[in-house]
């Protein structure tokens, strides 16, 4: 029998990797009342590659969250294709999981009844099968101290940190991030990428990883999708070449200046960004 990698995106047999995306001339217009339509996507197209962590770039308002509710299966594209491992994303499923930007832990909850809703809900796991996965789970992210704790009493940091718990424990094929740690303060953001990116390395589980910080995102990538103004297409791939483990040192390297400006070039010169303070986070 092949070694099944824990947390899902490598499959059981023969380490076949799944979380293969496509997504081929995606178009979506917003409509609402008393409002003019608002054109989103046009003639999007990427791929996310199976065990890779690609990360996704764009000025705040661009359509990247659009793109993320996508692949979730929370919205439909108005035109194109998108697929995974060859099949279409039509609605929302457990092989997909997003965490979204603000908290989506529920405050009535303990830390550990959010965790374990997703399974125990879609009855995907037995109760004891669940409360040990959970158990497990809030040990490896440091959080199962506070397992009887309330969403309230926690920082933003170990939020984080149990949302990741309670998205993994679906066992995803693909996890989706939409600027995760976005709002923490500047030490527990960068603890937190550090951390993820352990996490990735050691389950090379398929990641999307949204942000509008260009340090970030090439802190973090395999690979970097940049995209346009809206309407919104990806309009370069950058792949991120540095070595791994990767540490903050990464960050002061030659080769790493050479990527930062491929990337300001990618978004000046499709008009997504009319000015960038290096260092600072890129905004509309």
């Amino acid at each position: 029998m092949a070694e099944v990698i824990k947390y899902g995106d490598i499959a059981a047999s023969g380490g076949k990797m799944r979380g293969r995306v496509c997504a081929a001339g995606l178009r979506k217009w917003y409509h609402r009342p008393s409002q003019p339509p608002a054109h989103v996507l046009e003639d999007c197209s990427f791929d996310i590659e199976p065990g890779k962590l690609t990360v996704l770039m764009g000025i705040s308002g661009c359509g990247k969250s659009t793109l993320a509710y996508m692949l979730a299966g929370y919205v439909r594209p108005d035109a194109g294709s998108l697929t995974m491992d060859g099949k279409p994303i039509e609605a929302a499923g457990r092989d997909r999981i997003l965490v979204f930007q603000e908290t989506a832990l529920w405050h009535w909850m303990t830390v550990f009844d959010n965790v374990i809703f997703g399974p125990m809900s879609s009855s995907a796991m037995t109760e004891s099968a669940a409360r040990a996965k959970a158990l497990a789970l809030l040990a490896r992210f440091g959080v199962l101290d506070f397992k009887d704790k309330y969403p309230g009493q926690l920082s933003g940091g170990m939020k984080r940190r149990v949302e990741l718990a309670q998205a993994l424990i679906n066992n995803p094929k693909l996890m989706i991030l939409d600027e995760p740690f976005r709002g923490l303060d500047v030490m527990t953001r960068e603890l937190m990428r550090e951390y993820y990116l352990e996490l990735f390395e050691e389950t090379r589980l398929t990641t999307l990883f949204i942000t509008s910080e260009l340090e970030e995102a090439i802190f973090l990538a395999d690979r970097v999708l940049v995209m346009s103004g809206s309407p919104a297409r990806i309009v370069k791939s950058v792949e991120v070449d540095l070595p791994h483990p990767r540490k903050f040192e990464v960050l002061i390297s030659e080769r790493y200046v050479t990527i930062k400006e491929d990337l300001m070039q990618a978004l000046y010169g499709h008009g997504a960004v009319e000015a960038i303070v290096p260092g600072e986070e890129v905004r509309a």
